[in-house]
Order: C-alpha cells, then sequence, then structure tokens
C-alpha cells in the first residue's frame, strides 16, 4: 500500500467520476483504475461496485476514505512540520473563523487575550456562516473555528467555550417590555421574526419554535442580528438573542427579557482538526475565553 493510491482512493470519493479524478491526480484513468484494485486486492476487501452508470462505493469503502482522509491529513501535516520556513510561518499566524452572530461581539476579547497570552502572532479574523467555516477548515483556509456545535462538527476535536442564554428582545411598545423574564410556554400567540436559514441560529430558533409552538413570521427574514433587531424595535413581532448581542449596538426601543422554564441556551464551541500542531494554544485560548463568559454570566445571572 502506498501513499498515492490513498490519494486516488480520496480523489474518486470526491469527484464520483473516474476520468475526473484521474485529471485531478494528473494520470490516466487506466492507471487510476488499475491501482485501485491494487488497493482492494491488498486490503482484502470491496470499496467499490463498479456499474456502467455510476460509482457507488460500499459501506467498508465510505469508511475507509473517511479514515483515509485522516490519514493523509496527518501526512501533510508532517511533510509541513519538515519545513522549518512552513512551520515557522504556521506558528506566527493564527486564523480563525467565526459565525456572525458572535463574531462582533466577541472580537475584541478574542484580540485581548491573543495579544496577552501570545504577543508574537498575528491574529487573523474570517467572518462566515457555519457551512462555509467548515468548508475553509477542511481546506486549511482557517484553523480553527468557534461555532455552535452541531452533527458536522464531531469529527473534530471540539472544545467547549461557554452556553449562551438566548434572550428575548420586545419593542418598548409590546405588553411584555414591563418584565424581567417569561415563560417559554407564554409565548404561544406571538409572532416570531427570523434570521435567514443560513444562519445556524436560525435552526436553534426554530427548534424551539417547534417545542413551544410558536409560530416563524416568514413575512420578516433578516440575514442579519442589526436588522432583526430593527424589525423588533418597530414592532413588527418579537425575537431570540443570543446574549452577547444585546450588549453592543443596543437599540434604545428594545427591552431584552429573560426566558424561563427552560432557558433557551446555544453550545458555543472551538474546532480544530486533530492532527493540528497548535492544540496547546487552542487550549489557552479555549480557558481563557471560558474563564471571560464565566464571569460574564455570573454578572448576568446576579441581575436575575
Amino acid at each position: 500500500m502506498n501513499i498515492r493510491n490513498l490519494e486516488y482512493l480520496v480523489a474518486l470519493a470526491k469527484h464520483r467520476h473516474f476520468q475526473r479524478a484521474a485529471e485531478a491526480c494528473n494520470v490516466s484513468q487506466p492507471t487510476l483504475s488499475a491501482q485501485l484494485r491494487k488497493l482492494e486486492n491488498e486490503l482484502g476487501l470491496q470499496l467499490l461496485e463498479r456499474t456502467t452508470r455510476k460509482i457507488r462505493f460500499t459501506q467498508t469503502g465510505l469508511r475507509l476514505v473517511e479514515q483515509t482522509q485522516v490519514v493523509l491529513r496527518e501526512i501533510e501535516a508532517l511533510k509541513n512540520m519538515a519545513s522549518s520556513s512552513h512551520y515557522q510561518s504556521l506558528m506566527q499566524t493564527l486564523d480563525v473563523g467565526i459565525i456572525p452572530t458572535l463574531a462582533p461581539y466577541i472580537f475584541s476579547h478574542l484580540n485581548a487575550v491573543c495579544r496577552e497570552n501570545f504577543p508574537e502572532i498575528e491574529l487573523e479574523i474570517h467572518e462566515a456562516q457555519t457551512n462555509q467555516l467548515l468548508y475553509m477548515l477542511e481546506s486549511d483556509t482557517i484553523k480553527c473555528a468557534i461555532m455552535t456545535s452541531n452533527k458536522d462538527t464531531s469529527k473534530y476535536v471540539e472544545l467547549p467555550l461557554f452556553d449562551e442564554p438566548l434572550v428575548l428582545g420586545v419593542s418598548h411598545q409590546h405588553p411584555y417590555s414591563r418584565m424581567n423574564e417569561i415563560d417559554m410556554g407564554h409565548l404561544k400567540n406571538n409572532k416570531i421574526l427570523m434570521i435567514d436559514d443560513g444562519n445556524c441560529l436560525h435552526s436553534q430558533v426554530l427548534r424551539y419554535c417547534y417545542q413551544f409552538e410558536l409560530e416563524p413570521d416568514s413575512r420578516f427574514v433578516a440575514m442579519h442580528l442589526e436588522t432583526l433587531r430593527r424589525g423588533v424595535a418597530f414592532n413588527r413581532g418579537v425575537s431570540f438573542f443570543p446574549l452577547l448581542s444585546t450588549q453592543q449596538g443596543s437599540n434604545e426601543n428594545i427591552r431584552y427579557i429573560r426566558c424561563v422554564s427552560p432557558e433557551p441556551k446555544r453550545k458555543v464551541v472551538l474546532i480544530f482538526h486533530r492532527s493540528d500542531p497548535m492544540r496547546k494554544k487552542y487550549e489557552i485560548l479555549r480557558n481563557a475565553i471560558a474563564r471571560y463568559m464565566e464571569r460574564y454570566l455570573i454578572d448576568y445571572n446576579a441581575m436575575a
């Protein structure tokens, strides 16, 4: 078994076409086919179901592709570490991806943490939605990402940062504006303004809508939290906001109310590749952010 044959396997899984996979690997199609048959013989396993119409991987083949991607990534990491100039460059820059509903509200603290703990490293921030961040992580455009936990993050190392409460935003003209907290079960008759479904906050809020029979308002869908905030300020409806987003850029026409029974929350995590040589730095980063949020949430809970 050699590394090149493993690369052929991953290319075929990506392109699902022998000719396109061969072109991506700069070999002829017969060569790629022959080497994959050789790999199957060496392993004593059938990886592909070959038909005239399309390529179909066996279940064993799919599992092997997933493990092969991990192996090739670690081999690439070893090559990079062997190159002192590349490794030194890697250690001088920290590319962090952050979801849009968190980036503006955590940036200043993240920057301060990096300056204090890694003064020799330049912090580079990439703000993007969850799916794009996962693609950027897979392609090594970023080295780690701060986002909410979901099923697509399970293949990475996932360090928990904090559980962020979601609070209810209402206009000062709304009857709830005089309340300090509200039971989730009492929101049934309200129109819930929503953020765009490309944003992870959309699915989190939608889950609570289904659970408590709330009605998402299809006539108002915002791309950004600030647009959502405007809709609430003009009393178009009510909506849920991540707690950190209520501290900066707050609108004086909005009142934020704690929700209880239960308190809606989202789990924020730091993710990165298992083979990443900067793991120790990520753990320091995680601990500093977690300590900051612990103090922040203590103050928030004391106001209850």
